[in-house]
């Protein structure tokens, strides 16, 4: 992109107000939480000096550069900056737009940028075909594929580290298709309906944790609506770049579920619940939907937001379990959601909780960031994997598809064998139990 009346009206299309982009007052206070700031030690991977970057970008003072686009990237979006902020900085806001004015503007066209874009606007956001590709991943781990492949180390022979990120594939495992667009309550009815968002990698690659969610809400007497054209939220493509399409996949599920009866939208994911919480705002522009979106966003509810208000234990018998949290960033510092978690926990019969240090540091999940930063994400779970060692817990409870997956590879990579579970994974061993 060269010329500058482009460039100018590129930026006033995707920079914030300048409002925003002039909030930080630079007091340093989102150094001691920035996990990249942690590893380096340097002022532009701070959140303070990415808002620099990007300030000076948007008021024409400097051109996007190799070392804007590597800071853009580097970054986890984990928005602990926005909690130890004390002057509000939407700072999750800035680095989103910047990520996508470096998608509009071409700025990075690397093989792996190409690969990621293709993921997320080929595959993730295309229902049959993320369920065939899905399928055939399925099938690799399943089929002694995969084991050929990792004990024939052929992957190494690639350049990159292919080898590595394949060993973060989730298991892969469908939410069941048995389920009607309204499964009755098989508890004491309560007449209340809950509408459930199923996602697109939960779906397939997490469809356990989605079969306990339903099974835990029915079992408490909720009817729950679950549409059968339900798509991505569209979060990953938001934090990645993709803002169009981000927005394009939000107006299909508000389409999906307008006119519908039901009280609250439960999430059973961190990074989904958290960006369909914002659709209100990411279309408060948009005439034709932003009353639709505001509507939808303000039924959104992450299930242990639900758990916390109801008497689910009732039904649970001791699991006499040793336990940990992880707070996934996108409850805790997005979503602002960190006691309904524990409360939840700690009612179970004969848990055995022990808090976790530094359990909002992020474990470098951060939806694909482990793939696409592999090396500064492990340096992040590192540290993770250490402070879970240092609790003595047999099982780690989070509540996000990305950490579970995550946290269960380090485990497994360091030979141990404690367990990552969704709360609703936990709550259903209990119900289960005897």
């Amino acid at each position: 992109m060269t010329d500058t009346a482009s460039k100018k009206d590129l930026l006033k299309k995707v920079m914030p107000h300048s409002d925003i982009l002039t909030q930080c007052i630079h007091c340093g206070l989102c150094l001691a939480v920035c996990p990249t700031y942690d590893i380096t030690k340097s002022e532009r991977s701070s959140p303070r000096g990415r808002i620099r970057l990007i300030k000076e970008l948007a008021e024409g003072r400097s051109e996007i550069s190799d070392t804007f686009v590597q800071e853009m990237n580097f970054c986890l979006d984990c928005q602990a900056c926005e909690t130890a902020c004390p002057a509000g900085v939407k700072y999750g806001q800035m680095v989103e737009a910047a990520r996508d004015y470096i998608t509009e503007a071409n700025a990075d066209t690397s093989l792996k940028q190409t690969i990621k874009r293709f993921f997320l606007n080929r595959i993730l956001a295309v229902a049959p075909i993320l369920a065939v590709f899905s399928f055939f991943m399925a099938f690799y781990r399943t089929s002694g594929l995969q084991w050929l492949v990792r004990k024939t180390s052929i992957l190494k022979l690639i350049p990159g580290n292919l080898s590595q990120v394949e060993s973060l594939s989730p298991e892969f495992s469908f939410f069941a298709s048995k389920y009607e667009e309204v499964e009755n309550a098989s508890g004491l009815a309560k007449g209340e309906k809950m509408a459930f968002h199923t996602g697109c990698l939960m779906k397939h690659a997490f469809g356990k944790i989605n079969d306990d969610t339903v099974g835990l809400l029915t079992a408490n007497g909720y009817d729950v609506l679950i549409p059968k054209n339900q798509v991505c939220c569209g979060s990953l493509h938001a934090h990645n770049g993709e803002g169009s399409k981000a927005l394009d996949l939000a107006k299909k599920n508000i389409d999906n579920f307008a006119g519908k009866d039901y009280r609250f939208l439960i999430s059973n994911s961190a990074g989904c619940g958290a960006f369909m919480k914002e659709y209100g705002h990411l279309l408060e522009n948009d005439p034709e939907y932003r009353e639709k979106a505001l509507k939808f966003s303000q039924k959104v509810k992450d299930i242990t937001e639900l758990l916390a208000e109801i008497d689910f234990e009732n039904q649970c018998k001791p699991l006499e379990a040793e336990i940990t949290y992880h707070d996934a960033c996108h409850l805790c510092h997005t979503q602002k959601i960190t006691q309904q978690p524990r409360q939840v926990l700690k009612r179970i019969p004969g848990i055995n909780y022990t808090e976790l240090e530094d359990s909002t540091w992020c474990c470098g999940s951060a939806g694909i960031y482990n793939v696409m930063e592999y090396d500064s994400a492990m340096k992040f779970l590192d540290k993770k994997l250490k402070n879970i060692g240092s609790t003595g817990a047999r099982i780690v409870i989070t509540g996000n598809p990305g950490c579970i997956g995550q946290i269960k590879g380090g485990i497994e990579r360091v030979g141990e064998t404690t367990e990552v579970l969704h709360p609703v994974e936990l709550i259903m061993r209990a119900y289960k139990k005897g």
